[in-house]
């Protein structure tokens, strides 16, 4: 079955020389349905956090997201225009956000955060290991409408064409890492995390999602059109598939450890 993308403009709305697009859409929910459940999942915990601790560290979580997600995907995406124009850092207008720069980010604003407030970094990144796949979808059904990240030609019987890039099928990568990384992938957290003691799950959440995400990433990267401007490494792999590698080990002893 081979579908044809559907022209959707990726601006919603635009209001004056603002525009709303669909990508930060995604954000928006992605923070808002995360902070919601956050509180909801914290609950189940004895000694959980307060909802205002949670809503003071959204702006926290947010700049964390927004600074290392552009900051990774100028660094590892585009070093070539960042060494000739150090200022396209700050040009966000120009689209650009890369997942493992988010997720240092994230992770970064955690500690910190746990530090100023004395808690527990595995139990706050836990909580946020539970809703990160809820970003990762929306933000993948984003590439989509955008046209970005696509697969690669495809024979398989279930493809998509892209028409404002050729007539071929290819692999929709975006609505397959959508579904392995997103909803796949916020299931089994969900599972674990209802299944497991309290006791036993301090870290195993943020483990568990590390391993299992860069698992989907590494995967799913040999079905996506590689960065014309990149290439592959040793014509094996991608600059995702190599970033996703050390996630992959820090799950692995993280899981263990904890």
């Amino acid at each position: 079955m081979i579908l044809i993308q559907p022209s959707i403009d990726p601006v919603i709305l635009s209001i004056g020389a603002l525009d709303i697009r669909w990508y930060s859409l995604s954000y928006i929910m992605a923070f808002v349905i995360g902070s919601f459940l956050i509180k909801k999942f914290n609950k189940e915990f004895s000694n959980s956090i307060s909802n205002k601790e949670i809503d003071n560290f959204f702006l926290w979580a947010i700049l964390g997201v927004i600074i290392g997600g552009r900051l990774g995907y100028v660094i590892f995406y585009q070093t070539n225009i960042f060494v000739l124009d150090p200022i396209y850092i700050f040009k966000i207008w120009k689209g650009g956000m890369s997942f493992h720069g988010g997720l240092a980010g994230m992770i970064v604003s955690i500690y910190f955060f746990c530090r100023k407030n004395k808690l527990s970094f595995f139990y706050l990144a836990d909580l946020v290991s539970l809703v990160a796949p809820i970003g990762l979808f929306f933000g993948r059904i984003a590439n989509f409408i955008n046209t970005e990240l696509y697969g690669r030609i495809t024979d398989f019987p279930f493809a998509v064409i892209y028409p404002s890039i050729d007539q071929f099928p290819r692999h929709p990568s975006q609505l397959y890492e959508a579904f392995f990384e997103g909803f796949l992938l916020f299931t089994i957290l969900l599972y674990y995390f209802f299944k497991k003691k309290e006791n036993e799950l301090i870290g195993k959440i943020s483990g568990l999602f590390l391993l299992l995400y860069s698992f989907f990433r590494f995967s799913i990267e040999y079905l996506r059109e590689p960065d014309a401007h990149l290439g592959l490494f040793l014509g094996y792999f991608s600059m995702g598939q190599l970033l996703s590698v050390p996630l992959f080990i820090f799950g692995i002893l993280i899981f263990v450890k904890k």
